[in-house]
């Protein structure tokens, strides 16, 4: 009886252990997902990837963002109107976070926390990222004329655990 009290015990401690472990793992893959989509759109941006919405002849010229706002969504956008930010009209794709994974927190430079939006463009010749904090716009003559050189994207489990993306202005993506 003592054994098999022993067993239950460890065998208790090892499965509560492993779903916190699963959730942390579920957490940092969520992070590099994200940094996979930034680096996307960067790499959109320095390829010149055509954006074609109404299957016509499409154009090559524009840059390539992402624009993340507190909550389970974020969206690749082509910026067509050239002015450096997200507009409804121009998003390639939405990505939806499932799982009671959120993101919770939108920081440029990494001590102005609590903005409503930050936007990251890519567009070419440089791999440089153009930061937009608020939906401000970024570019005037095809420039990036933002001074923000640093966005944190900060996202969060339902246990509250918590993992942070930093994207510089030269264009360096990493999860922390």
């Amino acid at each position: 009886m003592v054994v098999t009290a022993i067993f239950v015990i460890l065998s208790a401690i090892v499965l509560a252990s492993n779903s916190r472990f699963g959730s942390a793992i579920i957490l940092q893959n969520l992070a590099h997902d994200i940094a996979l989509s930034i680096r996307e759109a960067q790499i959109y941006g320095i390829a010149v990837r055509r954006y074609d919405p109404s299957a016509g002849p499409g154009t090559f010229g524009q840059g390539y963002g992402i624009h993340f706002a507190p909550g389970t969504s974020f969206e690749l956008f082509a910026d067509v109107n050239g002015n450096g930010k997200w507009e409804s009209t121009e998003t390639v794709k939405t990505t939806t976070i499932a799982g009671g994974f959120a993101i919770t927190n939108v920081c440029s430079p990494e001590d102005t926390c609590g903005l409503t939006s930050v936007d990251i463009l890519f567009k070419r010749p440089e791999p440089d990222a153009c930061i937009s904090a608020n939906g401000a716009v970024t570019l005037s003559d095809g420039s990036c004329i933002s001074a923000l050189q640093r966005a944190t994207i900060d996202i969060t489990s339902p246990r509250s655990e918590a993992a942070t993306i930093v994207i510089e202005a030269s264009g360096q993506i990493s999860v922390q």
